[in-house]
């Protein structure tokens, strides 16, 4: 037994000094030698050269969403073109594995890469360098160009994975999404637009790897390879809808065919919330392309004359003040002026100088209210100085918000120029002229007259989400209401004058009216300034609107600079395309059009119903019978509600405007009447069934009715409570 014990504990001490030889000849050889026993590599290229490397890993880059999660940016993969000088590169037998013809090899790629010759052989000439890239030229290369430039097997071209920014729908809200490209170290930065403004957000943050290797690239076997991981960007949603920013960018298109346009822009916005729909201008670019004339995002950036649309806002003015009465009579004929030294009044004649309206027209003694229906320079200014005084409205257009900064995140801004020295500088306001503000601004002062007198900061960026877990977002945006400038009974009375603008027969936006739905707006034309001069023959021709009309949701706002054209509100194709996307898009359409197949090539081929505009006749009081005769022509969709034989109610009410297809409802008996089918009914025709029959109502949803407590056909009385369902 001792023997045996002795004998293992020689073996054990025989086993470590082997152990220990083996290591101390393998130190001597790795540091002395310069061999690898265990791999046999030959460590003199290692030894003789720097060979840690470090190497960027580079962190994906967030993509940019529509409100629906439709891509706008986002990074795809490309590959950078990396060519290989050193000519002890090693290589199968009887190949070349370097750049051994320049000249060639030059002649072949720039062409490709659309390089300069001279410039690319510069590279490819490049002493001391076991590998060189490209530039810019070489990097970003689509999957095509790297097989084409591989088909012609030139010795020494090889290819590393890359990224480049790739914008999928091309020309879209580009001023205002900008761009992100590579730079010179090859990492894809914000230039422009969110891509900029969100650039840390977005861009992540690179990894690393670290690793021995020779001066050739070739890592050492065995060694300790250390990596950190990249953290990609963050993915941002915007509240832009994709097919109505499609719509927009194909109105601009439409306004340049039938006005060659110097420059348009325009935006849709919910009322509500302050959330930009579509926002664009023109001239604008293809981010993929670069191809770039004009940097400025002009709805924050371009301060210019509104013209008439501002004329609202004196309305709104003296209605909150109560001092306006709509039915007063006002002599719409020129408006000459004088000044106590401080502000303009009205002179039979002589005084400074004399306002008069487009075309010099005279209305004669007219209502108020036809300062806005006419869009009467001569009477918004007696609105003004008479009813109230230009400070009061200067007061009103600072609670709007004009001439400062609207703070929109995202957005760069100027602020325009306020001129409100002179008499007539005063007067100039009123319609428009003379002071500057940007389409940001106009969004947001009129939020609070399409609503109940809130004004909503507009805003586009909805939030941001962590890459890695959806649930996890680190911004969300939230409505802000950014002050209460009028009542909400001043906005609704705003509203009905706005109404008339578009629905009267002699309403200047008469031409805007669309068959899906009534709207309320007011139309803008002014001359462009030029050196001070209104010589330059150049107009702004603008629409305010929003729909529907009865119940304000969603504001679309176009503009266009052109050479003057009198039938510039006459030709309004462009712009009616958008509101007819708006009220199909988001069910607001009383007319029985399919959205989910209107696509593009139905779109094209949709021819709609002849739509007439009738005044809605009185026929209260009398019989059933005499109603039908005098509503027959209207086409209108008759819903009788009672089994009386007399008119007691009826909506449209007398004098109101009425369109064809558009449900007539007349009422013959409070007590009980019959539940009336309300499927495919839209909201417009329940407020207005409920506002007639003054009924307990509970309406849930957006669109159409879809559904209702009640099944049609029953009787129904006043005890009743009726529940609808709108999708």
């Amino acid at each position: 037994m001792k023997k045996r014990s002795n004998n293992m504990l020689l073996f054990i001490f025989i086993s470590t000094l082997v152990v220990m030889f083996v290591l101390i000849a393998n130190v001597f050889f790795v540091s002395v030698m310069k061999v690898h026993l265990r791999s046999n590599t030959d460590l003199s290229l290692y030894a003789d050269s720097a060979n840690q490397v470090t190497e960027v890993l580079s962190a994906s880059r967030g993509n940019i969403y529509d409100t629906n999660g439709v891509i706008i940016a986002q990074d795809v993969h490309t590959y950078d073109i990396i060519c290989i000088l050193d000519e002890n590169r090693p290589a199968i037998a009887g190949t070349v594995a370097y750049v051994a013809d320049p000249e060639y090899t030059a002649s072949i790629l720039s062409p490709i890469l659309k390089m300069p010759e001279d410039r690319c052989l510069e590279f490819l000439k490049t002493e001391g360098q076991y590998q060189v890239e490209l530039g810019t030229y070489g990097r970003n290369l689509s999957k095509e160009t790297k097989e084409l430039i591989e088909s012609y097997d030139l010795p020494g071209i090889t290819f590393r994975d890359s990224t480049e920014r790739s914008y999928p729908l091309g020309v879209f809200a580009s001023n205002l999404i900008g761009f992100a490209q590579s730079d010179e170290t090859g990492l894809t930065v914000g230039k422009m637009g969110v891509e900029l403004y969100l650039d840390n957000f977005l861009k992540g943050i690179n990894g690393m790897r670290t690793y021995q290797a020779d001066k050739n690239g070739f890592i050492l076997p065995g060694m300790k390879e250390e990596v950190i991981s990249p953290q990609n960007g963050a993915n941002v949603y915007l509240t832009i809808d994709k097919d109505i920013q499609e719509a927009l960018e194909q109105a601009f298109i439409q306004t340049n065919e039938i006005f060659d346009a110097d420059r348009i822009w325009g935006s849709v916005m919910e009322v509500d919330t302050g959330k930009i729909l579509a926002w664009g201008q023109s001239p604008s670019f293809d981010p993929n392309t670069l191809e770039i004339e004009e940097y400025n995002n002009y709805g924050a950036q371009l301060p210019y004359e509104p013209g008439s649309t501002m004329k609202t806002f004196v309305y709104a003015a003296a209605i909150n003040e109560g001092v306006y009465d709509g039915t007063a009579q006002v002599y719409s004929g020129p408006y000459c002026f004088s000044s106590n030294g401080n502000d303009p009044y009205r002179v039979e004649s002589g005084g400074y100088a004399c306002i008069y309206n487009a075309g010099r027209k005279n209305y004669g003694w007219v209502d108020y209210d036809y300062g806005l229906i006419y869009s009467s320079n001569t009477i918004t200014a007696s609105v003004e100085t008479e009813l109230i005084t230009p400070d009061i409205y200067l007061s009103y257009l600072n609670d709007f918000g004009f001439f400062k900064s609207v703070d929109t995140e995202g957005m760069r801004e100027q602020n325009g120029v306020l001129n409100f020295t002179w008499p007539y500088d005063k007067l100039a306001l009123c319609y428009g002229q003379g002071s500057t503000v940007t389409m940001l601004q106009m969004m947001q002062a009129y939020s609070a007259i399409f609503s109940d007198g809130t004004m909503k900061k507009p805003y586009f960026i909805e939030k941001i989400v962590d890459p890695y877990d959806p649930n996890n977002v680190l911004y969300q945006a939230e409505t802000q209401i950014t002050g209460t400038p009028i009542t909400e009974e001043t906005a609704k009375q705003v509203q009905q004058i706005l109404y008339r603008v578009v629905n009267d027969d002699d309403g200047t936006a008469k031409h805007y009216r669309i068959p899906e739905t009534e709207i309320i707006g007011k139309t803008g034309t002014t001359e462009v300034a030029v050196s001070g001069s209104y010589e330059s023959g150049k107009t702004i021709v603008s629409l305010m609107s929003a729909l529907p009309a009865d119940d304000p949701k969603y504001m679309v706002y176009y503009c266009f600079e052109a050479d003057y054209n009198p039938n510039a509100h006459y030709y309004t194709d462009p712009i009616k395309s958008i509101l007819r996307k708006v009220a199909m898009l988001y069910g607001l359409s009383d007319n029985s059009v399919d959205v989910e197949t209107t696509d593009e090539e139905t779109t094209e081929t949709y021819v709609p119903q002849e739509i007439k505009s009738y005044e809605m006749a009185n026929v209260l009081n009398h019989s059933l019978d005499y109603a039908y005769a005098k509503i027959a022509e209207y086409g209108a969709n008759v819903i009788v509600l009672g089994n009386g034989n007399n008119v007691i109610d009826q909506s449209p009410k007398a004098g109101q405007s009425i369109t064809t297809n558009q449900k007539l409802f007349l009422l013959t008996d409070t007590n009980s009447f019959v539940m009336p089918d309300m499927t495919g009914w839209s909201r417009k025709d329940v407020t207005a069934f409920w506002d007639l029959t003054d009924l307990s109502f509970k309406i849930e949803g957006n669109g159409k009715v879809v559904s209702q407590n009640i099944p049609a056909g029953t009787t129904i009385n006043k005890d009743d409570a009726i529940e609808v369902l709108l999708e």
